[in-house]
């Protein structure tokens, strides 16, 4: 009897094309995908936010740079998922996603990090120093307010500002 392909392998065949991997990695993905959903989505969602990671999944996984950030992106994806899925059932939309894509499909990736850092720079230093700690090194909330001596509430007021200005000014 054959042994299961270990994730690692499996990923990298199906990075490079391979179609029967692939289709063992949406099978092995799946159940921890729906299990993230599950904590993160409306109850009605969770089958439609999976569903549709699972299809970016498969049509981008030959894009993706980094195979080793591979879970954390799939599990971002589901995240946005269940966020823009509570958007269109409460039919509120405060982050103008449509806006957002067509922008994006608008830059080349050279673009969007120039914008990107303008954006950054546009900040003041205090929300400079939230968005690099989080996004770049990673820390925690609890983590960056021990560093900025912040309690956990003001850094996570400053991040969501910090990303709304950073959002205002890309899509101005």
């Amino acid at each position: 009897m054959d042994s299961p392909t270990p994730p690692n392998a499996m990923l990298l065949a199906a990075h490079a094309g391979d179609r029967d991997a692939m289709v063992q990695l949406l099978h092995v993905y799946r159940p921890n995908l729906r299990r993230y959903a599950q904590q993160r989505c409306l109850i009605s969602d969770v089958d439609d936010a999976v569903q549709e990671a699972l299809l970016v999944m498969a049509r981008h996984l030959g894009a993706v740079r980094k195979l080793a950030s591979f879970s954390g992106w799939m599990f971002k994806v589901v995240q946005r998922e269940c966020r823009r899925l509570g958007r269109v059932a409460f039919k509120q939309d405060p982050y103008e996603e449509a806006l957002v894509d067509q922008w994006m499909a608008a830059h080349t990736p050279d673009s969007l990090r120039m914008d990107l850092a303008a954006a950054m720079e546009s900040l003041p230093p205090h929300y400079v120093q939230v968005v690099l700690l989080r996004d770049f090194e990673e820390l925690s909330i609890r983590e960056i307010g021990e560093r900025l001596e912040l309690d956990v509430p003001a850094v996570k007021s400053r991040l969501h500002r910090a990303r709304v200005m950073i959002r205002e000014y890309l899509l101005a």
